[in-house]
């Protein structure tokens, strides 16, 4: 009679997020301090960012609120610190005020004793009488910045992207494959890669093409739905960016830019171009998803700030191991006024900032940033209030985004006749209407 043998049960899968936590873990027990105390980041935040119509007339789209307190800076700063990079640039530039105030009330606590700081650099003409010309010129121009530094690795950083990311994870990395540069990238629908710089690596994690924002983008191998795209967030030896960026300054027709020209001409010349999952840095990924918002348009603005709300937001705020640095003005708590029958101030399924008052409101869905007061509106809802506002008697806002400092006179009924919006606002094609003070004849910046 044959022996019976109980054969073992299946391995159960680990989910891949788990597969990705436990490598980056590896990844950081090997990584030397110093290779931290090398590096310098340099952060990229003189864009306008257009695609965000007038909520940027008079801001730099970093400087632009986010998530009831924040700056969208924020987010690429406090990844710095938190991940022990403390040599930290700014590039400024377009309308550049409101980020420079904030950056000096909210990022002065490092010490330049110990060599942290967040250095301004703003456009100098340091080189020649021009102006920042693109994303790799403004690092060029504050080349001589960088050799006073010294530092071995250079993270250059977007400043308009929200996300948390441990930027040692990358960093190692880097120096383990020995790659002269390091490109941070995200799986997206191939539908909306393009947009996006596009990456084909091969089986190593080597980067074998790269198509900046192309109108047919290549799908990643076996998954024909799926495409790999650069997050703009790179590392580089420094010697190598150097190289690259003088190179590039020389090129004739080069636009200066990081994806169009500088990444394509690494790899055209044979540089060893590395392609980082961004699911091996991510810090606190919900349901197995790395979180990574491109907030250049209303629509995602608005979407963005209002996943927030949700009962279990995939970008997780309440992190005090990782948290989100900011400057915020000393307020009081949030304040629900009146409980009668036809006149109740609640907000459920809403995040509300300090110093709000809600009066007699009913508000849904909704995010209302600091020092927001709503004065028995009929009805606020699915809504992205920034700070400042104050919302009259009556009125009605549905998928709205209200810039600071709006005053909505009272009776004013927004998202229910998209006609009559457009005659007065700016309304987007998914029906979003963006309200800014001098839509509603508010002068707040004296032209000359």
């Amino acid at each position: 009679m044959a022996a019976i043998i109980d054969s073992p049960a299946p391995a159960r899968a680990r989910p891949l997020h788990e597969c990705w936590r436990e490598r980056s873990d590896r990844l950081l027990a090997r990584i030397p301090s110093a290779w931290i105390r090398n590096s310098m980041a340099i952060v990229l935040a003189g864009g306008r960012g257009t695609r965000l119509a007038q909520l940027t007339d008079w801001r730099a789209k970093p400087a632009v609120s986010f998530g009831g307190g924040y700056r969208i800076i924020d987010f690429a700063l406090s990844n710095c610190v938190n991940s022990g990079l403390r040599r930290i640039g700014v590039c400024t530039q377009y309308k550049a005020q409101s980020l420079i105030g904030h950056l000096q009330r909210a990022w002065s606590f490092l010490d330049g004793r110990f060599d942290e700081f967040v250095e301004l650099l703003p456009a100098q003409q340091r080189l020649e009488p021009v102006w920042y010309r693109g994303t790799a010129d403004a690092v060029y121009q504050n080349v001589d910045l960088l050799l006073r530094h010294g530092p071995q690795y250079v993270v250059v950083l977007a400043g308009d992207h929200v996300y948390k990311m441990d930027y040692q994870v990358l960093l190692a990395e880097h120096v383990e494959c020995g790659a002269e540069a390091t490109i941070a990238c995200i799986e997206m629908p191939l539908v909306e890669a393009t947009a996006f710089g596009v990456v084909e690596v091969d089986d190593d994690g080597w980067v074998r093409r790269f198509d900046e924002k192309p109108a047919q983008p290549r799908a990643m191998p076996g998954r024909p739905e799926l495409a790999l795209i650069s997050m703009g967030i790179y590392v580089f030896d420094a010697e190598a960016l150097y190289t690259a960026l003088s190179r590039d300054a020389a090129a004739p027709g080069s636009q200066h830019d990081f994806g169009r020209d500088v990444i394509p001409a690494l790899l055209a010349a044979g540089c060893r171009l590395r392609a980082h999952n961004f699911r091996a840095s991510c810090v606190n990924m919900a349901r197995g998803l790395p979180y990574w918002r491109d907030v250049g348009t209303i629509d995602a603005f608005w979407q963005a700030n209002l996943e927030l709300t949700h009962v279990t937001p995939d970008l997780n705020l309440y992190d005090r191991d990782w948290p989100i640095w900011t400057y915020q003005e000393q307020l009081p708590p949030a304040k629900f006024v009146f409980d009668d029958e036809h006149r109740r101030g609640i907000a459920p399924d809403s995040l509300v900032a300090s110093g709000c008052i809600v009066s007699g409101t009913v508000v849904r869905r909704s995010l209302l940033s600091t020092n927001v007061r709503v004065d028995d509106a009929r009805r606020i809802e699915d809504s992205v209030l920034l700070p400042n506002v104050h919302v009259g008697e009556g009125a009605v806002l549905s998928r709205a985004v209200v810039d600071k400092y709006c005053r909505i006179p009272p009776g004013l009924v927004v998202g229910v006749d998209p006609a009559a919006d457009r005659r007065r606002f700016h309304v987007t094609a998914r029906g979003v209407t963006l309200i800014t003070p001098e839509m509603l004849g508010q002068v707040l910046h004296v032209h000359p």
